[in-house]
Formats: C-alpha cells, structure tokens, sequence
C-alpha cells in the first residue's frame, strides 16, 4: 500500500464534501461553506484525486454520491466532529458551559418548558448563550451525532449508539376530553380505560405518539385515521369534539379559555421521563452531568425529580 502524506487532506476540504454530501448541490454548498462554486468544486476534485476515489457522481441536474463516497464522507463526519471537540476543549477557560450552547428540544416539551428553563439558567448560568432548536427526537438525535448540536432534551429512553443520558424529571401524562365525553365525569382512570376509538394521536415522528400508543394500545382502526401534526393542534381537536388524548402535565398551563369545552383528568400510573442527552465523546462530558444535576434539582412546576418515588399528579386548574 502506498503511502499518502496527511499534508494534502485539509479539514476545510473534507467540510466542503460534507456539505456536498447534505445539500445535493454545489451551489448551495459553495453558499453554506463561504466559498466560490468554482473554488469549491475545485478543492473537491483535489480531494477525489488525493484519495484515488470518485465521491460524487455529477450532473448537470443531479448530484449523487457514490458507494465509496458515503464510505469516506462518513469517516470524513467523524475527523469534523473530533476536531470541533478538540478546539472546544482548547477553549474552555472558567468553565465548558459558558458561551454558545446549541440546545435541541422535543417540540411536545420546548413550549412549555422553556419560558421557566430560560430565567433560571440566567440566574444559575450567567455566562452561559443557548441556540434553541425544537423538532422531532429523531431529527435533532441525527444532528447531535453529527455534532450540529450539543445537548438534545427528550423523552428516555433515547435510540442509538453513542449517546450518554442523564435522566432529569418525570412529567405525569393526564387524559384531556370534550366537556361532554362520558369519561370526563370520572375523577379517576386506568389506562385500560382510553383504548377506545376516540382516541386521537399526533403523526409518525413524535415520541409522544408512540408513548401514547405504549400506554393506551391502537386504537381500532379509522378510516382515515385522526391524527394531528402537532399538541396544539391536538388542543384543539379535543375541544373541537373530536376525541380525547394524552397531554403531558406542562402543555395544560395556561389554557383557561378551554373551560367548558375541556376536561382533564389524572392518570395516576402514566408519566414519561425527560432527559438530557449528549454524545458519549464529547469532552464536556462532566460538566454536562452537573448540568444535568441541577436540572434535576429544579424540575418544573407539577414533575418530579427523575430519582424521587413516583405520586399521582395533581390536577392542574385550567
């Protein structure tokens, strides 16, 4: 085998195949790294005949990679993401959570979360700046492992390898009805109680979907189904009539203008665990466990702390 002196591969070629490799295009991956098209399109070559590989397979409308591209670009995600932490670990003078945090959060919590979460790490964490993203688990768990965030909010536990977890606190789930639903006269419920067809669930993605159905059971079949794309919207399809769900504990603040049209009542049993997530190599690893701690010592309003005996919540008025 011959030998390949490291002096020809730079990190900047390998963050132009990368952004290549997301966009599809090099125009938009010539905007993305700051670079001329042309610039860029040259360095790729350089880099393809550097490494006796073609990347990409080009047209004039069409850009693919190719099998031994995704190989390499892959391989070529870590070396980026290795060298980031080693220029953050450099960086760190008082303490690795000071400056930029970029902070992802599942979209069925951020809303309601994060109006506390904000003032209280002001307070605790002065110098610290969060970049708040909100989306589903799975999208912002593929952008921590590419080093495109730092920590990730969601419920536990969370797929993949590679990942540390540090649990935080529990948030009851309670059953929202219509005002006129039979069940909504109980003080009480099971969850053997809501597997009914009136049961409404968020789209594929949420992991709230998918604790919904852990815990009630499918639903029988619709046709077509009822589904909302987001907990707002599955707001108001209860208080349209439409049928009843699960809304975790911090979603219900602040909805007095539901009264009347909205019941909830407690699920003593049902709750899930939120917790902060972050890849298992990153250097700040120990500060982000007393990050965790002190999340965990300040858990919102109506949860519990990840290690206290679980209660049976306390219905919230509306």
């Amino acid at each position: 085998m011959s030998y390949i002196p490291l002096s020809g591969l730079s990190l900047r070629d390998i963050e132009y195949v990368v952004a290549v490799d997301d966009l599809r295009n090099f125009s938009r991956a010539a905007e993305r790294c700051g670079v001329s098209q042309g610039g860029l399109s040259e360095q790729v070559r350089k880099l393809e005949s550097l490494l006796g590989v073609v990347l990409f397979e080009r047209t004039r409308r069409h850009v693919a990679v190719t099998p031994d591209g995704a190989r390499l670009i892959a391989m070529g995600r870590d070396v980026l993401a290795a060298a980031r932490a080693m220029i953050e670990a450099a960086r760190m003078r008082t303490g690795p959570l000071e400056g930029v945090l970029r902070v992802g959060i599942i979209a069925t919590l951020g809303p309601y979360y994060v109006p506390d979460l904000l003032p209280l790490l002001r307070r605790a964490y002065p110098q610290l700046k969060l970049q708040l993203t909100d989306s589903l688990t799975d999208t912002m768990l593929r952008m921590l492992r590419h080093d495109e965030l730092d920590v990730v909010f969601a419920a536990l536990p969370a797929s993949g390898e590679g990942f540390h977890c540090a649990p935080l606190f529990r948030e009851p789930f309670l059953a929202a009805f219509p005002a006129s639903h039979p069940l909504a006269r109980r003080r009480a419920l099971a969850m053997p109680d809501l597997k009914g067809p009136d049961l409404l669930l968020l789209e594929d993605g949420h992991c709230l979907r998918d604790q919904a159905l852990a815990l009630c059971g499918p639903p029988p079949q619709r046709d077509p189904p009822r589904l909302a794309t987001s907990l707002e919207m599955l707001w108001h399809m209860i208080g349209a009539g439409e049928g009843y769900s699960l809304i975790p504990r911090l979603a219900l603040r602040h909805r007095g203008e539901w009264d009347g049209l909205i019941s909830v009542v407690a699920l003593p049993s049902a709750s899930r665990t939120i917790g902060l997530v972050w890849r298992a190599s990153d250097p700040r690893g120990p500060a982000f466990e007393e990050f965790a701690r002190f999340l965990r010592e300040n858990p919102p309003e109506g949860c519990a702390p990840a290690d206290a005996p679980p209660h049976a919540p306390r219905i919230p008025p509306a």
